[in-house]
């Protein structure tokens, strides 16, 4: 009898470590492939939101193979430009306003810096999560959440790819794609707390 139950425990263990490495080599393959779809930058967006929406449907055991994230990004252009644009451009503003505080020619310069630095990370956090949140078929529209502890959780996340992208550059790829999986795993989160 004990036998059974030890047994029956240790195939579900496996299971589960089985079901969390699959999860894990999904999430770096998503990375390679969001990387690809993002090299024009533009598309950074669009390719993390069909990312985001490989790993739900591969989550969810459904098709969800590269034909399905080509599909994706080409909707997610389509629809979710003029966010990307407008996202890019916020970026764009923050980064000059950054370069001029650390320039010296500004009183009160550090403390522009600091705002800049915070509005950065704020800004790549709702774009991210907006794109997150982007279903096929639907629209883009900017996520408000109070979830700062989530939205703290995608800052360490990019703080992670940063440092792997500077640390061991080749790495930075498939890590974006652990990025992708952080964000769904606080849009479920949120939809389940």
């Amino acid at each position: 009898m004990k036998t059974r139950k030890a047994r029956g425990r240790a195939n579900t263990a496996d299971s589960v470590l089985h079901s969390r490495f699959a999860i894990l080599a999904e999430s770096l393959l998503t990375g390679v492939w969001l990387t690809l779809a993002a090299l024009p930058l533009l598309t950074l967006l669009p390719a993390f939101a069909a990312g985001c929406a490989h790993l739900r449907r591969h989550l969810d055991s459904e098709p969800s193979g590269w034909g399905e994230f080509v599909a994706d990004v080409r909707e997610a252009t389509r629809s979710g430009l003029r966010f990307s644009l407008l996202w890019w451009a916020g970026i764009a503003v923050l980064v000059f306003d950054w370069r001029v505080a650390g320039s010296g020619l500004l009183p009160g310069g550090p403390l522009l810096i600091a705002v800049s630095v915070v509005g950065l990370l704020a800004l790549a956090v709702a774009g991210l999560r907006t794109a997150a949140a982007w279903r096929p078929g639907g629209r883009w529209a900017l996520v408000r959440t109070a979830d700062v502890g989530g939205s703290l959780l995608l800052v360490g996340g990019f703080v992670a790819v940063a440092a792997t992208a500077w640390q061991i550059p080749p790495l930075a790829v498939p890590a974006v794609g652990c990025l992708a999986a952080a964000a769904v795993a606080l849009e479920r989160r949120a939809a389940h707390g």
